[in-house]
């Protein structure tokens, strides 16, 4: 396996502009670094089941299923639609500052593991992207895709730490604001629905 080669491709497509880079970055301005942290973990924790998914060959029974395709989709678009709706009926609260409260982390780790299990998206570049690093040759060519999963998982964890982590410094004073937490509240539902909506245009290429 090419696992430099591997690695330096998964750590520019985590950079490059997308949806759960995207979540984590809105997470950790209207909510605090700690709050980006935790979704990131929920989005990682899901990465794990998509890497399962590809390595047992589950990714690939959905991609053929036009009507299992289309139930993800639909799932996850609803999914998004939903927190759009709930974010923007509650763009009045403080949402700044991460509750102290176990529960309050609970559900936000839970939302970052459904989001990403049920993005098709992520299924889509599972399938696409790990079988171009394994060995054509390979014995054991689940393991070498698990392996691969498990370098994918560790450095978008990385990643998405480090940059909840700055977006939570650099907004940390202007969320304070009252009236920009309120705009970013509704900038937050927008990215939801607009993401959500964009869900039930992915195509299986069948």
């Amino acid at each position: 396996m090419n696992l430099i080669g591997f690695l330096s491709a998964a750590v520019l497509l985590t950079l490059m502009p997308g949806p759960d880079i995207l979540f984590v970055i809105t997470q950790s301005m209207t909510r605090g670094k700690r709050a980006g942290i935790v979704f990131a973990a929920g989005l990682c924790s899901g990465l794990i089941f998509h890497t399962l998914a590809v390595s047992l060959g589950v990714s690939l029974i959905l991609y053929e299923s036009p009507i299992a395709f289309m139930v993800l989709k639909v799932l996850g678009a609803s999914y998004l639609i939903y927190l759009s709706v709930r974010t923007f009926l509650r763009r009045k609260d403080s949402v700044f500052v991460l509750s102290a409260d176990k529960e309050a982390e609970s559900r936000l780790y839970r939302k970052g593991v459904l989001m990403n299990i049920l993005n098709p998206k992520v299924l889509l570049f599972f399938i696409a992207f790990f079988p171009q690093f394994v060995s054509p040759d390979a014995d054991n060519p689940t393991g070498e895709l698990l392996l691969l999963g498990a370098l994918f998982i560790l450095q978008a964890g990385v990643i998405f730490s480090l940059v909840a982590m700055l977006a939570g410094h650099l907004f940390r004073g202007l969320m304070r604001r009252r009236r920009f937490s309120l705009v970013m509240s509704v900038v937050e539902s927008l990215i939801y629905f607009v993401i959500g909506i964009s869900l039930m245009f992915v195509n299986n290429l069948h």
